[in-house]
């Protein structure tokens, strides 16, 4: 277990956390047992100190002198911290294409998500099997979600439809609401919010790329 009193990491910081990840895995499968945060720090393109305060926030397992951090230690711990070590399951809303190429990720098994249901307006959707998950018509989601104590919903509706979705998530008892649709979504207190804006993605790319352009110092993702 994890002792109480770690710091709380940044936004920045958790969005480091599946880079790190994703290299000790790689480590692990190599057999390496132990890594610097050196070695971290310069597969990243970040500061070692940085990498030392990332892990430090979510690991009471202090790297060894000379030899460094237990690889299988660290993914333990991220894992633990980002809550991939518990099983989530999905409702997906929105069967097109950006739905469509959600569920065929098979990658998300790795972090713990499950997509088990997926619904669509569309007659034509409903019934079929995509991707080995039946679609299901939108007036069997609340049934459907409590049957299956689902907690997360994912929306990658049109716009126009986000919010009403959105309210039928809520009243079926999801939890938490990951966002594809470029709107804002109001939602009550103890339900959480992820979007996902890919307006706001090119914006931050663009601007770094403008300064790169005008040879401004950019710094590298992740940051």
């Amino acid at each position: 277990m994890l002792q109480k009193d770690l710091r709380i990491l940044s936004v920045q910081g958790v969005k480091r956390l599946p880079y790190y990840l994703k290299f000790l895995k790689e480590l692990q499968e190599e057999g390496t047992l132990f890594v610097p945060a050196a070695a971290i720090a310069e597969s990243l393109g970040i500061y070692e100190v940085q990498v030392r305060k990332d892990l430090a926030a979510v690991s009471s397992k202090p790297g060894k002198p000379r030899v460094g951090f237990s690889v299988s230690g660290l993914i333990t711990d991220i894992e633990h911290f980002l809550g991939y070590d518990c099983a989530n399951m999905a409702a997906l809303v929105g069967v097109g294409h950006l739905g469509n190429a959600l569920m065929s990720y098979s990658g998300f098994a790795d972090y713990g998500l499950d997509i088990a249901a997926a619904f669509d307006a569309s007659p034509e959707l409903v019934g079929q099997r995509i991707h080995g998950r039946e679609v299901y018509a939108m007036d069997r989601l609340a049934e459907i979600c409590q049957q299956k104590k689902i907690p997360i919903g994912i929306i990658t509706t049109p716009a126009e439809y986000a919010q009403q979705v959105c309210d039928q998530l809520v009243a079926a008892g999801i939890r938490a609401i990951w966002n594809f649709a470029h709107v804002h979504l109001h939602v009550p207190e103890g339900v959480l919010v992820q979007n996902e804006d890919m307006a706001v993605s090119f914006a931050l790319l663009s601007n770094r790329l403008a300064q790169a352009m005008r040879g401004e110092d950019v710094e590298d993702d992740p940051s």
